[in-house]
């Protein structure tokens, strides 16, 4: 397996640009990655992930996506890791097999949902099939059990994977769980893993007990001020570091309350970017002209500590 620079930092989990009629609006991809390159200081891209609706979408509108994001992608951003989870295995591993081809930086795997692994091995075969199809793609699992519904602890996963996926090469931990994600980082320092944080609102806990970086739909519009986090952690000065936590909480909080998803996600990277990320796929459903009234006045109320 090629060996890529080390994916640490963050990490955009993208959102998938469709035209008022529902499809998927390519075109609008160059300009995304320009503004999360200039704008806010990201060049790490998650494709087709849960903020994207990959899984929403058809196997063909995934490979466009892919394509296009390599494509706009090329010597600008540093880490294109596409996403190809599904709930059959054999579009998984065509997924796969695509994303290797079109040369992604990485593939990540959710856990199947309607049918569910109940336990380690039976998770672990399933990765497995997939990750065999890519033999050259660094391998991410992509944990998120509050919408899979499967909570198998990736400290039990983790034990011996390097036999089983020679590929494994991390975690995306989009859960509330530190002691597993401590666990996990404390027994794989010798395996060079990387753990990347899910849950936005808390990533400065997951920074301290040893996170390399984050995927999050936040990034999105909020990077800038995430990555002076990052630097502020890094100082070490936490008592910024707290700063930006806290008031990025505060927006979460706000919106959360509200009502907030993919389709307010949108909305807000709509109203914070300027480019049109259009409406969610049913079953969702635009986010509300009353939210997005107050999620912007929200937003531009919030006083940063570098005084933007």
């Amino acid at each position: 397996m090629k060996r890529m620079k080390k994916l640490q930092g963050l990490v955009a989990a993208t959102i998938t640009p469709m035209t008022p009629d529902g499809q998927i609006n390519l075109p609008v991809i160059r300009q995304y990655v320009d503004y999360l390159i200039k704008e806010q200081n990201v060049k790490n891209v998650f494709v087709n992930g849960t903020t994207g609706e990959g899984l929403s979408l058809s196997i063909q509108e995934r490979k466009q996506l892919a394509e296009e994001w390599m494509c706009q992608g090329k010597d600008k951003l540093d880490h294109v890791i596409i996403h190809v989870g599904a709930l059959s295995l054999p579009e998984s591993q065509e997924l796969a097999r695509h994303a290797a081809a079109i040369g992604a930086n990485g593939i990540a795997v959710i856990a199947p949902f309607f049918f569910k692994p109940t336990n380690k091995d039976e998770l672990v075969a399933f990765l497995q099939k997939v990750a065999a199809e890519a033999p050259a793609v660094p391998f991410y699992y992509y944990h998120i059990p509050p919408l899979t519904g499967v909570k198998i602890r990736v400290e039990e996963l983790l034990e011996g994977i390097k036999t089983r996926i020679p590929t494994f090469q991390g975690v995306k931990f989009s859960d509330t769980d530190l002691l597993d994600l401590a666990q996990c980082i404390s027994k794989n320092e010798t395996e060079q893993l990387e753990f990347l944080y899910g849950v936005d609102e808390q990533l400065l806990g997951a920074l301290a007990i040893g996170a390399d970086g984050a995927v999050g739909s936040t990034y999105n519009y909020l990077g800038r001020k995430t990555n002076l986090m990052l630097q502020a952690f890094a100082k070490p000065d936490l008592a910024l570091a707290q700063k930006y936590q806290f008031l990025t909480g505060e927006f979460l909080n706000f919106v959360i309350k509200l009502g907030f998803g993919v389709a307010q996600t949108k909305a807000v990277m709509t109203f914070v970017s300027g480019i049109p990320m259009g409406p969610p796929r049913l079953p969702l459903v635009d986010a509300s002209e009353e939210f997005i009234i107050k999620a912007k006045a929200k937003l531009d109320s919030i006083v940063w500590p570098d005084g933007d």
